[in-house]
């Protein structure tokens, strides 16, 4: 038992707490695993999870447009495509240089739809992303829920969502919780791979973005899926 669960502690870079440890146990042993048990056993052998940094805030530019708080932290979806979440973040690399991520999340099955790695965080970034997430998801048209950041209060931005016949929703001033599980998987993503690392190149850092969220998407079990990844709970669905 032990041995399983420091194997599977290791792969991820030490970053699992006893919840994820034991529903990947619980997958690799085909045994029922109480999560106590799994808790005692990391501490009789010294282990936690990575702890995760404060996010920072950053100051909104003044809105072209805005719309309504329409998903109002209504965090289910019934069929994928329904709701799809997005954002941009970002990361430090080299001697100060910076790279932002922008993702789509599905609200169904938590999978991201789609993301791209930018050096700059402007409105190509937002487009392309929602691009790639329009390709990946022929014949969709989801409400689209982000923050108030200055690439979703354009009026591009907002005449492209129109012409995919999608709804757009956007987080209140000041609620990041409005946008949670989008929220929720940068931290998630930050603590279990950037935070480990030092990166000096844009492709180092492309690269470890890239191998985690194919992690993500096809290994990393989630309690609220019934214990499966994000594609396998979306293949089930199907």
């Amino acid at each position: 038992m032990t041995h399983v669960m420091m194997t599977i502690y290791e792969k991820v870079e030490r970053t699992f707490g006893y919840r994820q440890l034991t529903l990947h146990m619980r997958k690799q042993t085909g045994k029922t695993i109480n999560h106590k048990r799994v808790e005692r056993l990391m501490k009789v052998m010294g282990i936690q999870s990575v702890i995760r940094r404060k996010k920072k805030k950053y100051a909104n530019a003044t809105p072209q447009q805005v719309a309504e708080n329409l998903l109002n932290r209504k965090f289910r979806a019934d069929t994928p495509n329904e709701k799809w979440l997005t954002d941009v973040t970002e990361f430090k690399y080299g001697h100060g240089q910076k790279a932002y991520l922008s993702a789509i999340l599905d609200l169904h099955d938590k999978s991201i739809v789609s993301y791209v790695l930018g050096r700059s965080n402007n409105n190509p970034l937002v487009f392309q992303t929602l691009k790639q997430a329009l390709q990946a998801a022929p014949g969709s048209s989801p409400m689209l829920h982000s923050d108030r950041g200055y690439q979703y209060t354009s009026l591009g931005f907002k005449k492209f969502l129109d012409d995919s016949n999608m709804i757009q929703s956007m987080s209140r001033v000041g609620r990041c919780i409005d946008n949670g599980p989008m929220e929720s998987f940068w931290g998630t993503l930050k603590c279990e791979k950037y935070y480990l690392h030092k990166y000096h190149t844009f492709e180092e850092l492309h690269r470890d973005i890239q191998a985690y969220i194919h992690f993500y998407n096809h290994e990393r079990l989630q309690a609220k899926l019934n214990g499966l990844s994000p594609m396998e709970y979306r293949t089930k669905a199907a």
